[in-house]
């Protein structure tokens, strides 16, 4: 099971991530929300992070080629699709980098399911929002065969019922390891803590 931890945005992010060794952080570099960097933000803390931890960078109706020059100068290493980017968009995003591919998608209903499943993306996430910090109703998954990341609302209570119950490919948390708008390493490491329980091997450590 991989492990993300997204919207990092100072050093001291960087540092935590460092420190705990999730698997993937996260940027998100399309404007207007509320953990939105810059460039050169990103650039930075992709300096400051460990070689091992992948950088994702989420994007959100974006530009193609922006979201291609990220990867390919070397700031994300993963592109995470949080739109409304359809199959062509993915195709030609694969015809400017070689990097993987999440989509991410909200999911309300069975249909929403069912699209998701159907995406040629590498991984599908599978969200309530877009960090809002919601969870959206599990059982519509509980029974999906194609390996997902699961997001939306986890924190550290219910970070182990929800692997228990749905054993899903990946997490990705951001705003339940914060308090106030920052990232809490309390908060980091009491989420890692709480996966222990649900008897997943993990590949984070801390």
């Amino acid at each position: 099971m991989i492990i993300k931890f997204c919207g990092m945005k100072t050093i001291s992010d960087i540092e935590a991530a460092n420190a705990l060794h999730p698997d993937y952080i996260g940027f998100v570099l399309t404007k207007g929300f509320k953990r939105t960097i810059t460039a050169d933000t990103a650039k930075e803390l992709k300096n400051a992070l460990a070689a091992d931890i992948k950088a994702v960078g989420v994007f959100v109706d974006e530009d193609i080629e922006t979201v291609a020059a990220f990867v390919n100068n070397g700031t994300i290493d993963i592109a995470q699709l949080h739109g409304k980017e359809d199959e062509e968009y993915i195709s030609r995003l694969r015809s400017l980098t070689d990097a993987e591919i999440i989509k991410a998608f909200r999911i309300k209903t069975e249909e929403d399911v069912r699209y998701a499943v159907a995406s040629s993306a590498d991984h599908i996430l599978l969200d309530a929002g877009t960090g809002e910090g919601r969870t959206f109703e599990w059982e519509l998954i509980k029974d999906l065969k194609r390996p997902y990341i699961l997001a939306g609302g986890l924190n550290p209570d219910n970070i182990a019922h929800a692997v228990e119950m749905l054993h899903p490919y990946g997490i990705d948390v951001s705003s339940g390891i914060e308090t106030d708008g920052h990232k809490d390493l309390n908060k980091m490491k009491n989420f890692l803590k709480r996966l222990l329980p649900a008897g997943e091997k993990l590949s984070a450590k801390g």
